[in-house]
C-alpha cells in the first residue's frame, strides 16, 4: 500500500495523526493484492479505506462507520483525493446486510471494540467474506499497558470530586484478552486466529494546546469532566495539561501504547 496520505502532507492532529505509526504496521500486515475487494470496519473519515483502494487498483474498497459526519467527510475526501474504486456507507457492521461472500479481506483500525453483541457482529462480518477470506484488525491491549489511558485516568482521578471515577459506556479494551477473542472469533466461523504485539507511540498533537483539545474530546474524558463539579473539573484540566506537557517532544505530544494485530480466516 502507498503512504497514508498519498501526495498530501501527513496530518498534524486528529485520529489519523494519532495512529500514524499504527497505520504503517497495518499496511504491512494486510498485504492487499491488486484485485482484492476490501471491507473496512469503523473506517472513520476513510484514510485506511482509501489506502486499501489504491493498493487494490483492480479491485475495490468499501468503508463503513456508524458516524454520519465521518462518512460525509470520507466521501468528500474521496471526491478530492480519489481513488475511483472506493465507496463509503453509514452502517452498523453488527447488523448491516453486506453482500454475502463478497470480500477477500476485512480490515479494521481500532473499529471493532464497541459492538453491542460482538458474537453477532463477527458472524455478520464473516458472512461478507468469501471462504478463506482474511480478517486483519488492530485492537488495544489492556488499559494498564497503555500509557495514554493510565495517564489520563490518573489525571482525572487526582482532581477529586464525587464524579471523578471512570465513566461507563463503550470499552476500548473489550478485545484485549487473546483467549477470549480467539473463542469469540472461532464461534463466529473464523479459524487460524493469531495475535501480534504492536508497540508503537500515539501522537496527540503538535503542541500541548492541540493535544489537550484532542484528549478532552474523548467520550469518556468529556463525560467525566461533565460529571465533576466546576472546581474539580478545572483541577482535572490542569492535571491533563501538565501530563501532556510532560510528554511533549520535538515532534509533538506522544504516549506509549500497546495493541494487538489480530488475524484470522473465514473457515
Amino acid at each position: 500500500m502507498r503512504g497514508t496520505t498519498g501526495d498530501h502532507p501527513p496530518p498534524t492532529s486528529g485520529y489519523d495523526a494519532e495512529l500514524r505509526r499504527h497505520d504503517e504496521v497495518l499496511r504491512r500486515a494486510v498485504g492487499i493484492r491488486l484485485r482484492d475487494h476490501v471491507l473496512d470496519i469503523g473506517c472513520g473519515t476513510g484514510q485506511t479505506t482509501r489506502d486499501a483502494a489504491r493498493a487494490a487498483g483492480e479491485g475495490s474498497a468499501l468503508g463503513v462507520d456508524v458516524s454520519a459526519p465521518a462518512i460525509t467527510r470520507a466521501r468528500e475526501l474521496a471526491r478530492t483525493e480519489g481513488p475511483a474504486n472506493v465507496a463509503f456507507e453509514r452502517a452498523d457492521a453488527q447488523a448491516h446486510r453486506f453482500p454475502q461472500e463478497r470480500f477477500d479481506l476485512v480490515i479494521s483500525r481500532f473499529g471493532t471494540m464497541f459492538f453491542d453483541d460482538p458474537g453477532a457482529a463477527f458472524t455478520n462480518i464473516g458472512r461478507a467474506l468469501r471462504p478463506g477470506g482474511r480478517l486483519v484488525m488492530m485492537v488495544w491491549q489492556a488499559g494498564e499497558l497503555n500509557e495514554w489511558d493510565v495517564t489520563i485516568r490518573r489525571s482525572l482521578a487526582a482532581a477529586g470530586g464525587p464524579a471523578a471515577g471512570a465513566p461507563g459506556g463503550p470499552d476500548p479494551f473489550s478485545l484485549a484478552d487473546p483467549p477470549a477473542v480467539r473463542e469469540l472469533l472461532r464461534g463466529a466461523g473464523f479459524t487460524d486466529v493469531s495475535f501480534a504485539d504492536v508497540h508503537e507511540e500515539v501522537h496527540y498533537g503538535p503542541d500541548v494546546a492541540a493535544a489537550l483539545d484532542w484528549v478532552r474530546g474523548f467520550t469518556w474524558t468529556s463525560e467525566a469532566l461533565k460529571r465533576m463539579d466546576p472546581a474539580a473539573a478545572a483541577r482535572a484540566v490542569r492535571n491533563l495539561r501538565a501530563a501532556l506537557a510532560a510528554h511533549l517532544g520535538d515532534d509533538g505530544v506522544r504516549f506509549d501504547s500497546r495493541a494487538w494485530l489480530v488475524t484470522a480466516r473465514r473457515s
